[in-house]
């Protein structure tokens, strides 16, 4: 027994010194540009998925029915979120194209998306995303300007969103559609 106590410690060292070693050599390409092996990619997503899905299963949905809430959601969302996350009509935007890992296109559904949770799953999940941010994603914490009625309220319009045409999101956010949103709010 106490050998194997050693072996498995000797082992732990090993491995620790060699991902050290790794990671001082800077072969590991990080550049935006140069995706992740594809094992790094699964090992990332199932750390972010049951990451977001442990921190969010306590959270209480509100009722997200409020048409106050989808009007201050929209504008928030056409403020801070367009830049990355896409609005009804857009297939890109610059930085959507140039970062990596890829932000969602909210403008789609939980099904296009590979989720097939309920609503009420997915708005906990929103929240918290919204509220926490990922890290090393781009994906900015907005709980930390922002109070938990005014995330909900973003929450409410990323429920209606992937169901809504150009003119709607255009009508609901007040923006004209040749206007550019502004990406950098809040130094997103």
């Amino acid at each position: 027994m106490k050998r194997l106590l050693i072996d498995v410690i000797a082992t732990v060292v090993v491995l620790f010194l060699g991902m050290v070693v790794f990671a001082w050599t800077g072969w590991y390409p990080i550049g935006a540009d140069v995706p992740h092996y594809s094992v790094t990619t699964e090992a990332l997503t199932l750390l972010r998925e049951r990451a977001i899905s442990n921190a969010s299963a306590g959270i209480k949905v509100p009722p997200l029915d409020d048409p106050s809430w989808l009007i201050r959601g929209g504008a928030d969302y056409d403020a801070m979120c367009t830049g990355c996350h896409l609005k009804p009509g857009q297939a890109s935007s610059d930085l959507s194209l140039g970062l990596y890992p890829a932000p969602p296109n909210l403008t789609q559904s939980n099904a296009e998306h590979g989720h097939a949770e309920s609503k009420e799953l997915t708005a906990a999940r929103q929240f918290w995303v919204i509220k926490h941010g990922i890290k090393a994603s781009g994906m900015p914490a907005w709980g930390i300007t922002h109070d938990d009625q005014r995330i909900w309220e973003m929450v409410a319009f990323l429920q209606k969103l992937p169901d809504m045409t150009p003119i709607q999101y255009q009508i609901l956010t007040g923006r004209s559609s040749n206007k550019t949103p502004d990406a950098s709010h809040q130094g997103h």
